[in-house]
């Protein structure tokens, strides 16, 4: 035991991994370990394709920057653990290094959502008031934006830790899950958890509730303002611009939806389908991010193949 009069706390906890499937760890490293390594060759072609190219230093890609910054960050929190616990069988991990963890897990979710939010509004700009963009969307605007949504993923994630430090835990200590995830946690506590649960769920359904209604009014008033476009392609070009965002919305918010109602009403389902679902949100969006919009969007697959394949520079737009 390692604590104080008042709180006790083991030392380390267990992690299990994948709980039914610990037979097959070793093969299912193998996809998580391709994700990673798509996810940070993905995601620093991408920022290294912005930062050569003049042309693309505007806020829509500033924003893409920081959504590849973010999703290497909260790739990496999670993989390389699940790996050594995967491969290596170093389950063990140290009290305050789950709780590292388990920060920089959920405040780089949140950094994540802010930045979607960030992207919409972006759109929404570009679409709906194209003449005042780069009025509004200014360099320091951009920066300050991405500061807000840090700051807000920082303060809102530092009370769990904060709350878990104060609970005793005294013989629990194995975490049915691939890495330190709030609830996980809090659920091996020999104490009083009705706080922490409390102000976990206030969290998550703040985020989700602000964060998702904020993209969903930006899309209704990019979607009336697209209709009434008299020209045919200049509506599917406008739609075409907002089909990556869309998708990596959907990427984003889909899994983690599933995992935040696994854990409260899902008792049925199974552990190792939760901790899969739970391990995909992490893991897949950051993989998959860079693939969509260096596919959807022209002026990325354009630089990308022109800075890193042909060495031949295009003509401007």
């Amino acid at each position: 035991m390692a604590g104080n009069a008042t709180c006790q706390h083991i030392a380390s906890f267990f992690l299990v991994g994948i709980p039914g499937l610990e037979n097959v760890h070793c093969w299912i490293g193998i996809p998580v370990c391709l994700l990673f390594v798509l996810t940070l060759l993905g995601n620093s072609i991408i920022i290294a394709t912005v930062k050569l190219e003049p042309s693309l230093h505007q806020p829509m890609y500033f924003f893409l920057c920081m959504l590849a910054s973010n999703d290497m960050c909260l790739a990496s929190s999670a993989a390389l653990k699940m790996l050594a616990i995967f491969w290596f069988d170093a389950h063990w991990i140290n009290f305050d290094a789950c709780l590292t963890q388990m920060y920089f897990i959920h405040t780089l979710c949140i950094m994540e959502s802010a930045i979607l939010v960030a992207m919409a509004f972006d759109r929404f700009v570009a679409i709906c008031v194209p003449l005042h963009y780069a009025s509004i969307l200014t360099t320091s605007i951009v920066t300050k934006l991405g500061l807000v949504g840090l700051i807000r993923g920082m303060l809102m994630v530092l009370p769990c830790p904060v709350l878990i430090k104060r609970l005793p835990y005294y013989t629990q200590y194995v975490i049915p899950h691939a890495y330190c995830e709030h609830m996980a946690v809090v659920k091996l506590a020999s104490g009083n958890t009705l706080i922490n649960r409390a102000y976990g769920i206030s969290v998550v359904l703040s985020v989700i509730i602000v964060d998702i209604g904020m993209i969903g009014t930006s899309y209704v008033k990019i979607l009336q303002s697209v209709f009434w476009l008299s020209s045919q392609n200049a509506c599917s070009k406008a739609l075409g611009t907002c089909a990556a965002h869309v998708c990596t919305i959907l990427a984003s918010y889909t899994p983690a939806l599933f995992s935040f109602l696994t854990h409260r009403i899902g008792r049925n389902v199974p552990p190792s389908v939760h901790i899969c679902i739970a391990s995909v949100y992490l893991l897949v969006p950051s993989a998959v991010n860079p693939v969509v919009y260096g596919v959807k969007t022209k002026q990325i697959r354009d630089r990308v193949i022109d800075l890193f394949f042909t060495h031949k520079k295009f003509p401007e737009k």
